[in-house]
């Protein structure tokens, strides 16, 4: 297995690409739910399709939300939603989080999150 979790930033774009896919054991299984640009997809389905790979899971997908459409004719391939993160327990500290902004400006203080 091999599960991705980083930022997507200039050096990570395409950090799993053809070469590194080739270094993996063949058989592998990846997981994606770090950002789709860390992922080279057109090497990640070439290497799904040839059977390098056993299978991929993808929760992140480069231009969300459009998805490649080859990856929608792989039936090794399970694609979610971005919903990577979407437990009751951080969903709830989201809300919380709303909530301590929402005090804060109504209070005169400067929200812990400000956007601007």
């Amino acid at each position: 297995f091999l599960s991705i979790h980083c930022p997507a930033t200039p050096q990570t774009t395409h950090l799993l690409d053809r070469e590194r896919i080739n270094r993996l054991p063949d058989g592998a299984v990846v997981v994606n739910t770090a950002r789709g640009a860390v992922v080279d997809d057109d090497a990640l389905i070439e290497a799904l399709e040839r059977g390098k790979l056993f299978a991929a899971g993808l929760d992140v997908f480069n231009n969300e939300p459009d998805i490649h459409p080859r990856y929608r004719t792989l039936s090794n391939t399970f694609l979610l939603p971005h919903i990577g993160s979407a437990t009751v327990e951080t969903r709830d500290a989201m809300g919380f989080r709303v909530l301590a902004n929402l005090d804060a400006f109504f209070s005169g203080r400067e929200p812990p999150d400000r956007v601007i």
